[in-house]
């Protein structure tokens, strides 16, 4: 029988990298949270850190899983375009999505965000 290839997830931030767009997301978490366009972000962190009930979820799950922002992900994949959040199952093809920015921006909390991440993302039928 072959050996199986670790699933490999990349989770996708509708966020930019760097100091000033992390102080800038505070501030909009902070003073206008129902207008703030990354839901992956505003699921998984709190104010200013990583919720640990998410941090233990990743390291629990039988995924290599890799988070990037929304510039780094252009730099990375230049050629992929979705509406972003997004989850990402990697494959030999390249990311395939598995949440994409619709379903995972209609997600209303962290339970909801691990049963897709379960469903969707671990689930053998996904591999392409």
């Amino acid at each position: 029988m072959p050996e199986r290839s670790p699933v490999r997830l990349l989770f996708v931030y509708n966020a930019d990298s760097g100091l000033f767009n992390t102080m800038a997301d505070i501030g909009h978490k902070l003073f206008s949270p129902e207008t703030y366009t990354c839901r992956l972000c505003a699921i998984t962190y709190g104010l200013l850190t990583e919720k640990a009930e998410w941090r233990e979820f990743v390291s629990s799950i039988d995924a290599e899983c890799e988070f990037l922002h929304r510039d780094e992900l252009h730099r990375r994949e230049p050629g992929l375009a979705t509406t972003l959040p997004a989850v990402f199952r990697m494959t030999d093809q390249g990311p395939k999505i598995c949440v994409d920015a619709l379903t995972l921006n209609a997600c209303s909390s962290l339970a909801d965000l691990k049963a897709l991440i379960l469903s969707r993302c671990l689930e053998e039928s996904v591999s392409g």
